[in-house]
């Protein structure tokens, strides 16, 4: 049996084996240090948690909410060994943190002798300021998190659960892996400008890169942002916001050390320095002063205010003697001195490189600081410098930022300047005439130009567009029937076709995308908009009222939030749902005409309304005897059996009404279920297509169920289960009505209802 892996991957496997073991052999005798540093770390951070951190994170946690709902904020354990196994998880982490950076140390022997330890070590002062500068932007980003981030976000999840009418009672456990994960968001998105600052320097990703590409930095950012933060825009701009300035920043700190370092040669300090002395001078004067002026007119008292007012407890102090304000004075002014010479040194570098490049050589400009009449005017060196994979990769920056003219202008420009000009390596003027004359007749025998704007426009077209034209030289018979009778070697075929299929359909629905997307988006910040607004409590309060009468309100009154943003995940994703339900006729609408089409459907689409009333009925139906029947007799049996048992009952936010959702809408999906299996065996699926694909059906709900049901494997399969139950129910009504499969509902193909 062959192995799964090749011959590389094993090799690297077992390059990766023999280093750790010898780094283990090389540090064998100084494991006791590096264990010493893991028991520090360890007990430190245990120790720590138990005497001063949980109580500092719940001072974080209450420090902008009311006095009534910090009060009805809670943090529990939900196991005896919460606790203690939560504090030795994090002392464990922090323990292998602090023991990797010596157990590297002791063995450096083995990493020398494999190559793998710096040949050319870095001064021991610029890894001192590099370490610095980490500690110090770490120290910075987790200092907003917790000073500014935290005590906003915490009260808005709060007040958001309160308003719903529930109740805040955090597991300290999801509580602390919220509280960690944001720390460690804001202590990574902190160290950008050094990372960015050492890969342009570098030059392993150029300064343009970063400059050219901002607008995936800012689609990255909130992506992340969406990841790490609660799902409300709030939060997510309160993470963002930050973040894009220290890109900016971080950006200009990149232009900067690239103009020093291609400029090192030619930076005069002292020169900078002496012609513009007096402007330097006079910032020290001036930064001196504003310190000065800071400790002696009340700077303190208002720092120390704002301080208090974001609930902190720390404080700064005035100097205690006149010596030490000097103090204070002449390092503020010396600092903002050398801040100054830096920028001067740094912009007399920028516009020695500007007149450099703008001298004699026009190949140097930038066609990103160009627009469309820009590129038209530009010499045509420019174009002749260029390869056809940088005017390719010109042309898609533009249109990436919306500048289609600009993208056509530079492939018109090089298809002029820079094609014309292309040079035969081996200097054989015959061999490339014949070969421009091969291509010119190939040309216009298919048709189409050979340019560079033609390839552009070929290659722009879509992934799925590939398999599109790949499936139509596959059926070029025409019978778009191929692999029905040997499933197994048409295999990839079929899977071909589906993507195929799926890629017709998008691309027909693709004008209609601003109104489907936009209807979607309306649809869902209205639900989410109402339900924050306190519709989900009037739902709740109103399906207790429809409990029986043995059941009071106030045993089930106690619905509890264990993680911060459980009622807000749970209203996106109920927000989700509905919208997706309200626009999916919109959808089939816009796509009813590539269905048919394709031969999937075969009736008009005046049939989309059929559809839609007929499953609105179905969900209507389902959902008004699940909500008056179904669901109260469900919760009043399991209240019930817990009060006979003697139990306090506290039930999770998701899982409460998850339950609620599944015995009321739940029902009237179930329902249509069937009803959806007629009508698309009245469009043309037939019954044994439904019956042979019933494995692609339960993975796609699968799927389904666990992106828009609580994380549970549990949930899961009670919501698979029962709608693989409808799925079969489905079919053997389809079974009875088209004599198991003999005669469908379709109409006949070319026969148009």
């Amino acid at each position: 049996m062959s192995s799964a892996l090749d011959e590389d991957t094993k090799a690297t496997l077992d390059a990766g084996r023999e280093t750790a073991g010898a780094m283990l052999r090389a540090a064998q005798k100084d494991l006791q240090k590096v264990f010493i540093f893991f028991l520090i770390g360890f007990l430190g951070t245990f120790y720590a948690l138990r005497l001063y951190v949980w109580d500092f994170l719940k001072r974080v946690t209450r420090a902008q909410m009311s006095a009534q709902v910090s009060g009805d904020v809670s943090i529990i354990a939900q196991t005896p060994f919460d606790v203690i196994l939560l504090q030795a998880k994090i002392g464990l982490v922090v323990g292998v943190v602090l023991a990797v950076p010596p157990f590297l140390y002791f063995s450096r022997d083995a990493l020398v002798e494999r190559g793998l330890w710096p040949s050319s070590p870095v001064p021991i002062w610029q890894l001192v300021i590099i370490l610095l500068g980490m500690v110090t932007l770490f120290v910075l980003g987790v200092a907003y998190g917790y000073f500014v981030f935290f005590p906003f976000t915490f009260a808005f999840l709060a007040q958001n659960a309160i308003a719903a009418g529930f109740s805040p009672t955090y597991s300290i456990v999801k509580w602390a892996q919220f509280i960690f994960l944001l720390t460690a968001s804001f202590g990574l998105a902190s160290q950008l400008p050094l990372v960015m600052t050492g890969l342009s320097y570098t030059e392993i990703v150029p300064y343009e890169t970063f400059r050219d590409k901002w607008r995936h930095a800012v689609v990255g950012v909130f992506a992340v942002g969406a990841m790490f933060t609660p799902p409300d825009p709030f939060t997510q701009i309160m993470w963002a916001i930050p973040v894009l300035a220290l890109y900016g920043v971080s950006l200009y700190l990149a232009k900067v050390v690239t103009t020093a370092r291609r400029g090192s040669e030619r930076m005069d300090v002292v020169g900078s320095a002496r012609a513009h002395w007096n402007t330097i001078a006079g910032v020290g004067v001036v930064g001196g002063l504003l310190v000065y002026a800071f400790f002696e007119r009340g700077g303190v008292d208002y720092f120390n205010g704002g301080l208090a007012a974001i609930g902190s407890d720390y404080v700064i102090y005035a100097p205690s003697s006149t010596p030490l304000l000097a103090g204070y004075v002449l390092l503020a002014g010396v600092g903002a001195a050398a801040v100054a010479v830096g920028y001067y040194v740094y912009q007399d570098l920028d516009d020695l490189a500007i007149v450099e490049a703008g001298v004699g050589d026009p190949a140097a400009i930038d066609l990103a600081d160009l627009d469309a009449a820009g590129v038209r005017a530009a010499p045509p060196e420019v174009f002749a410098a260029l390869s056809e994979d940088e005017a390719m990769a010109a042309a898609g920056d533009a249109i990436d930022a919306g500048d289609r003219g600009k993208a056509q202008a530079i492939i018109d420009r090089f298809d002029e300047d820079g094609a014309s000009d292309d040079a035969d390596p081996d200097g054989d003027a015959a061999d490339a005439d014949a070969e421009s004359a091969a291509a010119a007749g190939a040309t216009e025998a298919a048709g189409s130009g050979g340019s560079i704007a033609d390839r552009f426009s070929r290659a722009s077209d879509t992934f799925l567009g590939e398999f599109r034209d790949g499936d139509a030289d596959d059926d070029a018979d025409g019978d778009g029937a191929a692999g029905d009778e040997d499933e197994g070697a048409d295999a990839s075929d079929d899977f071909e076709g589906y993507y195929t299929d799926i890629a017709f359909i998008l691309d027909s629905i693709t004008s209609r995308a601003f109104r489907i997307v936009g209807l979607f988006m309306l649809v869902l910040a209205g639900t989410f908009g109402w339900l924050y607004t306190g519709g989900i409590k009037r739902v709740y309060e109103d399906f207790l009222s429809r409990l029986p009468a043995q059941v009071t309100p106030e045993e089930v009154l106690n619905v509890v939030a264990l993680h911060p943003m459980e009622a807000l995940v749970f209203e996106v994703k109920f927000s989700t749902i509905i919208a997706a339900i309200v626009t999916a006729p919109v959808l089939a609408y816009y796509a009813w005409p590539a269905l048919r089409e394709r031969n999937i459907i075969r009736q008009r689409r005046r049939a989309v309304f059929l559809w839609t009333g007929a499953l609105a009925a179905g969900l209507i139906g389902g959902f008004v005897l699940g909500y008056t029947m179904i669901a109260p007799g469900i919760i009043s049996w399991l209240v019930n059996d817990a009060v006979m048992a003697n139990m306090v009952i506290a039930y999770r936010i998701t899982n409460f009404f998850w339950l609620i959702f599944f015995t009321t809408a739940g029902i009237g999906l179930l329902a249509d279920v069937p009803i959806l299996m007629i009508l698309l065996n009245s469009a043309g699926i037939s019954y044994r297509t439904m019956r042979g694909r019933w494995r692609e059906v339960t993975v796609g709900i699968l799927a389904f169920s666990a992106l828009f049901t609580p994380a549970d494997v549990l949930t899961m399969f009670l919501v698979t289960i029962p709608l693989m139950v409808a799925y079969g129910i489905g079919l053997g009504v389809l079974f009875v009505i088209t004599f198991g499969g003999r005669r469908d509902l379709a109409p006949t193909r070319g026969t148009d209802i």
